[in-house]
C-alpha cells in the first residue's frame, strides 16, 4: 500500500500548488519564469566554484594523492579501528558525493554488503556530508567569501560521523 501511495505524492503536490495558485489568482506561468530566471542566476554565480571543485577532485584521484594519503594515515586509522578500505571513502566524502559513492560501490562489490567493511562504508556514507561541495553551493549562492569556522566545524562533524559510524558497526555487528 505504501508503494502505491508514493506514486501519487508528486501529482498530489503538483495539483495542490496549482489549486493554491488558482485560489490566490497567481499567474502560474509568470511565477515559473521568475523562479527559473532566479535559478539560472544562482547557477551562474556558483558555477566557477563547482567547476574548480570537480577539477580538483579529478586531479586528486588521478595523481595518486588519494592512495598516498590512505597509506600515510594507516598508522593512525588502524588503532582507531577504521579498516584500510574505508580510508579512501573518509578522505573523499567531504569533497565529492559521486566520488565517494563510487568508492562505496567498489567496497560493496569487493567485500559484500553484509561484510563488516561494507556495513561500515554504508553507515559512514550516510553519517557524513560532502562538506566542500555543500559550502561551494550554498555559500556561493549567497556570495559569502569568508566561511570562518564553518569548514573546521563541518570537518569535525565528518570525523565524528566516521568514528561513530565505525564504532557503532563494531558494537552492533560483531
Amino acid at each position: 500500500m505504501l508503494a502505491g501511495f508514493s506514486a501519487y505524492v508528486m501529482p498530489i503536490i503538483f495539483l495542490l500548488v496549482i489549486g493554491y495558485a488558482l485560489i490566490k489568482k497567481i499567474d502560474i506561468f509568470d511565477a515559473f519564469l521568475v523562479g527559473a530566471k532566479e535559478g539560472l542566476k544562482s547557477l551562474f554565480s556558483i558555477l566557477p566554484a563547482l567547476v574548480g571543485l570537480m577539477t580538483a577532485i579529478s586531479l586528486f584521484r588521478a595523481s595518486g594523492a588519494l592512495e598516498f594519503l590512505t597509506l600515510a594515515l594507516a598508522p593512525l586509522s588502524k588503532p582507531l579501528g577504521i579498516p584500510a578500505e574505508i580510508m579512501p571513502l573518509a578522505l573523499l566524502r567531504p569533497v565529492s558525493g559521486s566520488g565517494s559513492l563510487a568508492i562505496v560501490s567498489d567496497i560493496l562489490q569487493s567485500a559484500g554488503p553484509d561484510s563488516m567493511v561494507g556495513r561500515i562504508a554504508s553507515v559512514v556514507m550516510g553519517s557524513t556530508e560532502t562538506t566542500f561541495y555543500t559550502l561551494a553551493v550554498y555559500y556561493g549562492a549567497v556570495k559569502i567569501k569568508n566561511s570562518r569556522h564553518t569548514v573546521p566545524a563541518a570537518l569535525c562533524a565528518d570525523l565524528t560521523g566516521l568514528l561513530a559510524g565505525t564504532w557503532i558497526c563494531y558494537l552492533f555487528f560483531r
